[in-house]
């Protein structure tokens, strides 16, 4: 876990620059900042937007007795997907807007489901009812 980690916080960060200086070297340094800014400012309206009909959903689904699970995998792939575009970079805003965008939002939400529910089966996650 320590080496996944470890590659994590190394690799993505000088990714990210990289992407940076060579966007920066074709389209010079205040464009590339005022992209920068554009993404951050844009991903915050989108998350705020995609949070907000998440709680809405979560709500509907709470008042017909249902449990909301799609909509809290959901709530959970808004707050990733503004997290990353909080994050200065290119690389982690395509992936940030993919979560926040709902078409491409639900093709991910399949894969985390499949992942969640495999995970439950072979007893690494554990549901305790009270």
């Amino acid at each position: 876990m320590f080496i996944k980690l470890l590659l994590l916080f190394t690799l993505i960060p000088v990714l990210e620059i990289y992407v940076i200086l060579q966007v920066g070297e074709l389209l010079g340094a205040l464009p590339t900042i005022g992209l920068i800014i554009l993404t951050g400012v844009a991903g915050a309206y989108l998350a705020r937007t995609q949070g907000f009909e998440v709680v809405r959903r979560m709500q509907g689904e709470l008042n017909q007795g249902q449990l909301p699970a799609a909509p809290l995998i959901d709530a959970a792939m808004v707050l990733a997907g503004g997290l990353l575009l909080l994050t200065p970079g290119f690389c982690t805003d395509i992936l940030g807007f993919s979560l926040l965008v709902p078409a491409t939002r639900d093709l991910l939400k399949k894969t985390v489901s499949d992942y969640l529910k495999r995970q439950i089966d072979e007893g690494r996650i554990h549901i305790r009812r009270y």
